[in-house]
């Protein structure tokens, strides 16, 4: 196998480079905030399971007593 030089190198990763599909500002902050949205989707629902779970253990723990 033939050993690339750096200057190679270089060169191969810019033409790559030059081939990616960028997102327009538009698409990021889009994708921004819908992860922003899902993100506080499930921490909502998350605290609800825990909170739920958190009554359930106190409710048995109450009756061990």
């Amino acid at each position: 196998m033939a050993k690339t030089t750096a200057l190679e190198f270089i060169k191969q990763v810019r033409t790559e480079t030059a081939k990616v599909v960028w997102p327009t500002r538009r698409e990021t902050v889009m994708t921004g905030v819908m992860v922003v949205i899902m993100t506080t989707v499930l921490a909502i629902f998350f605290l609800g399971v825990d909170s739920f779970f958190n009554a359930v253990v106190k409710l048995l723990l109450s009756l061990a007593q």
